[in-house]
């Protein structure tokens, strides 16, 4: 389930999963676990919600976040 910074129009973005992205056709998305970027709740939902559903005309972008096991660093080390 990725972990995903929904961008909504004239809001602060959304931290949450998704269990799949969008398809082209679809017309809503399901953000389940909203939260800040910071971690806390959303204040215009209530504390005990636990999805919600925007609908994508509301969505500017979807950024994926990559998580611990998708995460891979490669670099450069000079010896």
């Amino acid at each position: 389930m990725p972990t995903v910074l929904v961008h909504i129009a004239n809001e602060d973005p959304v931290l949450g999963e998704l269990e799949q992205l969008p398809a082209a056709t679809d017309t809503n998305v399901l953000i389940k676990n909203p939260r800040r970027r910071d971690g806390k709740d959303l204040p215009n939902l209530m504390s005990n919600v636990t999805q919600v559903i925007w609908p994508l005309s509301r969505v500017g972008f979807i950024e994926i976040v990559p998580g611990g096991e998708e995460e891979q660093i490669i670099g450069f080390v000079r010896e």
